[in-house]
């Protein structure tokens, strides 16, 4: 065990938003809320993890007000009847000691890996694709993207008016927003679409704009971001160092403070062919380049990396000898935990007190274990 174990320790307070550890859950979705709504299995699932020593939880991905915003039946509302039940869940955290965030969502055009479902109205898009060449749905009017931006920002306001530390917009992974991000998914001529990165990133900024508008500047905002894409796991959006300050500066100028940057392995360097295998990861680059408090994530305390679950492939416990070190040298602020807190609520704990011989394997089963 590492002697300087107190890294991921520390306390840290970002705007009105306390946090007693750097260790963060990680948001999974786990689509266990019928119709939408929020129950007492919920309560019980996040309140674990909180008195397991969670510092900030981040909720499943749960999804905004729009007709097609989610592409499974089963994932939970943020809005409406369903806002009573994420009361009593961010309430449970609190009494355990913990923060938390919601993660809030719009599937785009992307289907589901585990079910034929899809909504009874047409799906939307910036261009009506799933991918490079790939139609599904219906390229969204000026009029929907308005009426996107202000369920987020609706949305944002209710988690804060619940009593929630933060809310974290799901801006990766090829859903809706990143879907504007990408040149594969986005073809648009007009204000939102174009050439550059910079320019298919507007429907982003006006939506943390609308955020922090509702939300007012103490309150603390978390973008989720990635270059990967579950439509191709290889895309990049940010080749240069260059590319990536264009991409995100902007953003965090709009009002994010907190960038949780994925990655499917947190070891794995951004640009190697600059820096080296040595180098920054992304949560890294992220930081150096906006100034902001990044959100590393990626394989943490885990022999095999997330893709590799749906194979069933089984991951054994890990050591965090070099998480520790990243975090002490102040690479990133934070780390993301993510398949470890399915199977083991008490893993922060474990860590804390150098049982890493105690920690539970992570086998693809326990995604239908709802404890």
């Amino acid at each position: 065990m590492p002697q300087n174990i107190n890294a991921l320790f520390e306390p840290l307070r970002i705007k009105s938003m306390s946090l007693a550890n750097r260790i963060v859950m990680a948001p999974m979705t786990r689509s266990f809320a019928p119709g939408g709504m929020v129950g007492e299995p919920h309560v019980d699932y996040y309140r674990l993890r909180a008195e397991g020593g969670v510092g900030l939880i981040l909720s499943e991905g749960t999804v905004i007000d729009r007709p097609a915003s989610r592409n499974e039946p089963d994932v939970p509302f943020f809005h409406g009847p369903a806002l009573a039940g994420w009361k009593r869940v961010v309430d449970a955290v609190h009494a355990a000691g913990g923060a938390m965030a919601p993660q809030l969502w719009h599937t785009g055009s992307v289907e589901s890996k585990t079910t034929r479902w899809s909504p009874d109205v047409p799906v939307e898009s910036p261009s009506g694709l799933i991918g490079p060449g790939e139609p599904r749905g219906e390229a969204m009017s000026e009029e929907a993207i308005a009426d996107t931006v202000a369920a987020f920002a609706r949305a944002a306001a209710d988690a804060q008016w619940l009593g929630f530390d933060s809310i974290e917009v799901h801006g990766a992974h090829g859903y809706l927003v990143d879907q504007f991000f990408w040149s594969g998914t986005n073809l648009r001529t007009d204000r939102y679409g174009g050439p550059t990165l910079e320019e298919r990133s507007r429907f982003a900024a006006e939506v943390i704009a609308a955020i922090r508008a509702a939300v007012g500047p103490d309150y603390p905002l978390i973008l989720r971001v990635s270059q990967w894409k579950q439509q191709d796991y290889r895309a990049r959006l940010a080749e240069t160092p260059d590319a990536m300050e264009r991409w995100l500066a902007p953003l965090v100028e709009a009002g994010v403070d907190i960038l949780h940057c994925s990655q499917r392995r947190f070891w794995t360097p951004e640009f190697p062919e600059r820096d080296g295998e040595d180098g920054l990861n992304f949560a890294g680059w992220a930081k150096k380049l906006t100034g902001a408090t990044t959100i590393s994530v990626g394989s943490v305390g885990l022999s095999g990396d997330f893709i590799n679950v749906f194979a069933g492939e089984r991951s054994e416990p890990t050591g965090i000898e070099g998480l520790i070190d990243r975090m002490e040298r102040d690479e990133f602020d934070l780390i993301a935990v993510g398949r470890a807190l399915i199977v083991d609520p008490d893993w922060a704990m474990k860590v804390r007190s150098g049982r890493i011989d105690a920690l539970t394997p992570f086998e693809t089963q326990a995604l239908a274990d709802f404890r």
